[in-house]
């Protein structure tokens, strides 16, 4: 009977060794281990066998068994390792299949072409977090405490603080604006830098207006700051990223944040000028507030305003990404339709 189950060992080792395809091995494993198999046929007959023979024949009939089953694992795998990942034969006259190519989203190109811009002119690159607080979106800025854009219908509150004040009230940030007075409290003045991000409005999606959207804010905190060194800045930066002088005007306008402030416009480049939907039928539109820093924020930085001064810039970023390549609804490039976004590969 010990012969009988080697024979059965060395022949199922044989066939396990030349199966080709996991479909003639799985067949393999039911011929040798099977109900039907050689092997459960010795197993069957053990209770003729006297009882020492029994137990020897019983414990090399398992082992077997087992050693079956880990060479049919190993050949499995080897099979899988060798196989090929295309079903069938290859055409190798086909022509070959070209590698799909990310590339970057036409917002954060402009944000890096403004980073090169700014870097060039010695700023700065600061990023802080989506969430912030009351402290820090308003009442660091000069924000009354009755302004409109402190309630619900301006600014997303997190459920859990509404009934909290100052730095326990969080909210995701409504502007960039709060992470200046957070960056001069770590940094210290005098200081020059950028800060790109997202922020979010509860407000009405339509060409021009989308509830989360990116700006990119830019302060300069010094010493005698003056404010046409903040105009030339502006010039300057619309130049390096479009290329070409870019006809802006400045008009009267009131931030708590700036004294004096300022809306400033572009001439709007998707009908030069002409009036559209994009522009509301005037030829300009607003890409960005700025102004003088207003005292109050200086004071909360832990600064003297009548020794450091500065000049403010946010940047609409996703109006200048509309403005470079004439796209006349901002909802499309929030989209995350590819149709439309490889236009800007």
């Amino acid at each position: 009977m010990l012969n009988k189950l080697e024979a059965i060992r060395e022949a199922g080792l044989a066939r396990i060794s030349e199966a080709g395809t996991l479909e003639s091995l799985q067949e393999i494993r039911r011929e040798l281990t099977g109900k039907k198999s050689e092997l459960s046929d010795v197993l069957k007959s053990l209770g003729s066998l006297e009882a020492e023979m029994k137990k020897t024949v019983g414990m090399k009939a398992n082992e077997i068994k087992n050693f079956f089953a880990d060479k049919i694992e190993e050949r499995e795998g080897e099979i899988v390792a060798s196989a090929s990942v295309i079903d069938g034969e290859i055409d190798l006259t086909l022509p070959g299949i070209p590698v799909a190519e990310g590339a970057l989203h036409p917002i954060t190109q402009m944000c890096y072409d403004l980073n090169d811009a700014f870097l060039s002119l010695g700023f700065e690159v600061y990023n802080e977090d989506d969430i912030s607080s009351e402290m820090f979106a308003f009442d660091n800025l000069n924000f009354p405490a009755d302004h409109p854009a402190r309630q619900s219908m301006d600014t997303y509150w997190l459920e859990g603080t509404e009934d909290k004040s100052g730095a326990e009230r969080l909210c995701l940030r409504p502007h960039l604006t709060g992470g200046s007075v957070r960056k001069l409290i770590m940094d210290g003045v005098p200081s020059r830098f950028i800060y790109p991000g997202r922020v979010y409005r509860n407000e009405n999606t339509d060409a021009r207006h989308e509830r989360a959207f990116f700006q990119y804010e830019a302060l300069i905190v010094d010493k005698d700051v003056t404010f046409s060194s903040g105009k030339v800045m502006i010039n300057t930066i619309l130049e390096k990223v479009f290329g070409r002088k870019i006809n802006v005007r400045m008009r009267e306008g009131f931030f708590p944040f700036t004294e004096p402030g300022y809306e400033i416009d572009m001439e709007c480049l998707v009908c030069n000028g002409k009036g559209c939907r994009v522009c509301n039928q005037n030829g300009w539109i607003e890409v960005m507030p700025g102004g003088v820093i207003n005292p109050n924020v200086v004071r909360a930085a832990g600064y003297d305003p009548d020794e450091y001064t500065g000049f403010y810039t946010n940047i609409g970023l996703d109006r200048l990404v509309m403005m470079r390549y004439g796209v006349d609804d901002v909802r499309f490039f929030h989209s995350a339709d590819l149709r439309f976004l490889k236009q800007f590969k």
